[in-house]
């Protein structure tokens, strides 16, 4: 992905941080099904990354499954991470002291960065949790890598992503409307987990469901995307508005899917998880061979 591409989904996600919360109810309710695979999986984690954390809504979910653990909230948007340390960060006055004098309440460090640059140490992380931001990424199987650095051997990589049928109604309404891409392309679930094992992780577990939104009309969609920052499209996207005549087709195309006077918005939802390795591979995929030279008795070394 090119820098100029790059700064135009920081800059929607920026814009969109003060209305994300109030339009974001599919992203949160994935957050809570993706929370939900880890019942029944034993991990402690002593440090957390929620890679793509938006304003933070996750951290409440993992505060009360791993009450003693720290959580890194790294997210692309700065304007994210300043909602995100409103609601979580360490507060003044007696409540800021209160939180000194009790090691044992988890912090919320917020760290501006790029998903598939990640600045953080090898082998310090336990647990990596992403809810819907991987879609976001150019190279999956290098962001894969990345996070494969970072954690710790036998750490656990949770998340959840989109997939190929998401939004599929508003794909074929603006299939030929004007030449251009007004969605993005998602990876395959099984692709997604061919990734993950070139990269490094182990006993990848994938997971498919479908959930759709219905809306009264087109607009209350385009509306709700634009709000949480996900109206760029990555390839192919038109430089400036839709002109009136192919704002008409498209409307026309959609009001085919109308079923029982809404119209339907379908996402399908990719959840996974896996295990990071031993740390057999450098970090452009090359793989770490040992060599043992052991000497025979009587032989001249």
């Amino acid at each position: 992905m090119d820098d100029r591409l790059k700064r135009a989904i920081r800059r929607s996600f920026e814009r969109a941080a003060p209305t994300y919360d109030q339009a974001a109810f599919l992203q949160q309710e994935v957050a809570r099904r993706l929370d939900d695979h880890l019942d029944g999986v034993k991990v402690d984690p002593g440090l957390i990354l929620d890679a793509g954390c938006g304003t933070g809504f996750a951290f409440d979910l993992l505060r009360a499954r791993f009450p003693k653990s720290q959580v890194i909230g790294l997210d692309i948007a700065h304007a994210m991470l300043r909602q995100a340390h409103a609601r979580h960060g360490r507060p003044n006055g007696w409540r800021g002291l209160v939180s000194r004098l009790t090691p044992s309440t988890p912090r919320f460090a917020p760290v501006c960065a790029d998903l598939e640059r990640l600045p953080l140490k090898n082998n310090s992380i336990d647990l990596a949790w992403s809810s819907l931001a991987l879609q976001w990424v150019d190279d999956l199987e290098t962001t894969f890598r990345g996070l494969h650095r970072v954690m710790k051997p036998g750490g656990l990589f949770l998340f959840a992503s989109f997939g190929p049928d998401t939004l599929k109604e508003l794909r074929a309404a603006s299939s030929g409307v004007d030449g251009h891409h007004h969605v993005n392309q998602f990876v395959d679930m099984h692709d997604v987990g061919d990734a993950l094992v070139h990269a490094g992780f182990s006993h990848p577990v994938m997971e498919m469901e479908h959930v759709t939104l219905t809306y009264a009309e087109l607009s209350g969609l385009l509306r709700e995307l634009k709000a949480i920052g996900a109206h760029t499209v990555k390839r192919g996207a038109r430089g400036g508005l839709m002109g009136k005549a192919a704002w008409r087709r498209l409307l026309e195309n959609y009001e085919r899917f109308r079923r029982d006077g809404r119209l339907p918005a379908t996402y399908e939802v990719v959840y996974g998880h896996a295990w990071a390795g031993a740390k057999d591979r450098l970090e452009d995929g090359r793989q770490i061979i040992q060599m043992r030279m052991a000497s025979r008795k009587g032989e001249i070394r």
